[in-house]
């Protein structure tokens, strides 16, 4: 009988305020930007052997702000800005539920990242959260990964969870280089 395949790495990422300027509950695609230096910390990551895999709280579908039809317009749309400059994630997981609805697959909750480690047969031991929020980070701690804390978008001022990164770093570009560095080790 053959040996299993070794699990795969992967690096989560939050959208909003780290692959995108932050702005309370984007939901027109003029309000979409892609922040400076994403795009080749994507290709950077997945140069270095890791699975790039977004993982989203949306409750503003929940909340009625924006419906799911715009909320895939919006992904269309980064997909596609990205792709202009060679970049691009293996999956986009987004949880559309309300914060009261404690729904598994929003953020602290791992539902998203199971899913993911399902799909590509990845390590959760073995890969790392990047995110903006003491949210993003305790997720990371949750499900097993190394977290990383950007000081865009909130920058970990959002306040809710005492949990503490690994890393701060300045952006994602940053983050992607820590993470490679620390990898190559």
């Amino acid at each position: 009988m053959p040996a299993p395949k070794p699990r795969r790495r992967a690096v989560f990422l939050d959208r909003d305020g780290v692959l995108v300027r932050e702005v309370d509950y984007l939901r027109e695609l003029s309000q979409l930007e892609v922040l400076p230096g994403v795009p080749a910390a994507l290709k950077s990551l997945r140069r270095a052997g890791f699975k790039v895999i977004v993982a989203t709280n949306q409750s503003g579908v929940a909340r009625g702000y924006f419906s799911l039809t715009r909320l895939r317009a919006i992904h269309r749309e980064l997909k596609k800005r990205l792709a202009r400059s060679g970049a691009r994630w293996d999956a986009l997981y987004f949880s559309p539920h309300h914060p009261d609805e404690r729904h598994p697959w929003r953020k602290p909750g791992v539902g998203m990242l199971k899913a993911a480690a399902r799909r590509f047969r990845l390590d959760l031991k073995k890969s790392y959260f990047v995110g903006d929020t003491t949210t993003d980070v305790q997720t990371a701690r949750n499900a097993g990964c190394g977290a990383v804390l950007v000081r865009t978008g909130k920058g970990g001022r959002d306040g809710k969870h005492a949990a503490r990164p690994d890393k701060t770093c300045r952006d994602l570009s940053a983050a992607a280089r820590w993470i490679v560095a620390r990898e190559e080790r």
